[in-house]
């Protein structure tokens, strides 16, 4: 019976490493990468989980050689006690820390170019996460955030491809998360902070923006749509937002005359 158990076991890995060896042919992976700097967070990913692959493969076959060897029933030999090994207890610290430090090294690069080397340009939009929606902001003719000529939207974003795209990221009440899976963008949003975020998107579609922070009992639908589009299309998109909010406001004055 012990054997059985032990060959039980082993389905576990074997089934595990196959799931993930035959997922990214058949379209069940990460999300199509369609920024400038999508390739080095993939890069990180399947870095990282090539190296977990590997300690957890060896890990589930000793695991398994140790049921199968020793299994209670078949096993004649007498117990050995061992009170443990100072050497061994030093290398297995060791390794995962030097395995760690490695990785904080390894992906300097990928996060200096997402967090740190912010674009020099005035941001193309304001993004206001909040219970439950996602309140975007663009600069008017003026191009400065903050203005009387601003335009508002909310929860579709729209920007230009192949262009930087720089936005203020700010939360009105509490903890929020902008993930954009498609632009590899995933970015906490804080009360009382201004967090810029950046990307390049390199092709034209529709793709998701989701919460990715637990917010409140309407976190499910706080979520909104992505529309990369051409120069041109933007324009349209920012001279008709532009009209209707005029309208809008002329019509709220006449009817503060009346």
């Amino acid at each position: 019976m012990g054997k059985f158990w032990s060959l039980l076991f082993l389905l576990v890995p074997v089934l595990g490493v196959g799931l993930f060896v035959w997922a990214p042919f058949n379209n069940h992976w990460l999300p199509r990468d369609v920024s400038a700097h999508g390739y080095q967070i993939d890069h990180l990913f399947n870095f990282i989980l090539g190296l977990t692959g590997v300690v957890f493969i060896a890990t589930e076959v000793l695991m398994f050689w140790f049921l199968w060897r020793y299994d209670g029933a078949t096993n004649t030999s007498p117990v050995k006690f061992t009170h443990g090994s100072h050497n061994l207890e030093i290398i297995w610290t060791i390794l995962p820390a030097a395995t760690l430090l490695f990785i904080a090294i390894y992906q300097m690069n990928a996060w200096a170019d997402v967090k740190m080397h912010k674009p020099n340009m005035a941001p193309t939009v304001e993004v206001t996460a909040r219970q439950f929606e996602w309140r975007l902001r663009y600069p008017g003719k003026d191009g400065v955030i903050g203005t009387k000529d601003d335009l508002y939207h909310v929860n579709e974003l729209h920007v230009p491809v192949d262009e930087m795209t720089l936005i203020n990221l700010e939360s009105q009440d509490v903890l929020h998360d902008l993930f954009l899976p498609h632009m590899r963008i995933k970015q906490d949003a804080v009360p009382g902070t201004t967090i810029p975020v950046w990307f390049k998107p390199t092709q034209s579609g529709e793709f998701d923006i989701v919460c990715a922070e637990l917010c409140g009992w309407g976190h499910y639908k706080m979520k909104g749509r992505l529309f990369v589009e051409s120069r041109a299309d933007y324009e349209a998109f920012l001279a008709d937002l532009e009209k209707k909010q005029t309208a809008t406001n002329v019509e709220k004055k006449a009817e503060a005359e009346e």
